[in-house]
């Protein structure tokens, strides 16, 4: 999970939600990209988010939010029922990451995946060089207090989608709080990427 403000990830997930659609955000934290959405998309938005206090801060912002725990699954969505589900720094905090992916792509036409990539050459380098786990700007905590549980990069990703039978309709790197321009060497060069997704 990142720490970032004035994110680009958000306007990302923006730029790729198309206005009026009906969004379902998993783990939606305080809201703030909810309110986004809502006010700049004029998007139905609908979050789940674990933290009591976070969703107070999304009544706080005028969003709808509810508790929920993610590894527990959707089962109360039908189908297809929203245009977008939207699962943006949680993936790698979730207990049963392939579980939740599947059941985005159930209940989403779109599902819009946002993460940090563990494959970032300066965190190779760092592991390489110091033999402890690094802490960025994308992945900010100590080994003993991340809340992220599955640290994945973006090939891994991709190869979870390939045999899960999921359609990745769109990939886009960043680093630092930028778009990286080139796809060579993504995996190495993105600090972090977002999947636009479907089930096959």
């Amino acid at each position: 999970m990142t720490k970032q403000k004035n994110r680009l990830d958000y306007q990302v997930v923006l730029d790729l939600v198309e206005d009026g659609a009906k969004v379902l955000d998993l783990g939606c934290g305080n809201g703030e990209l909810l309110e986004m959405l809502t006010q700049q998309r004029d998007a139905l938005c609908q979050g789940i988010e674990i933290e009591a206090s976070a969703i107070s801060d999304c009544m706080a912002r005028g969003v709808s939010a509810i508790q929920g725990d993610l590894d527990q699954g959707l089962d109360d969505y039908p189908d297809q029922s929203f245009d977008y589900v939207v699962l943006n720094q949680t993936l790698q905090a979730v207990k049963a990451p392939d579980k939740v992916l599947e059941e985005m792509v159930r209940v989403g036409k779109n599902g819009i995946v946002g993460f940090p990539n563990f494959g970032h050459w300066s965190t190779r380098l760092h592991l390489l060089l110091k033999g402890r786990m690094p802490i960025t700007n994308d992945l900010p905590y100590c080994w003993y207090d991340t809340p992220n549980i599955h640290l994945l990069t973006i090939k891994d990703l991709e190869d979870f989608c390939h045999k899960a039978n999921i359609t990745i309709k769109k990939k886009i790197f960043l680093a630092n709080n930028k778009l990286v321009k080139s796809k060579a060497l993504y995996n190495l060069r993105a600090t972090s990427a977002v999947f636009l997704i479907t089930k096959n």
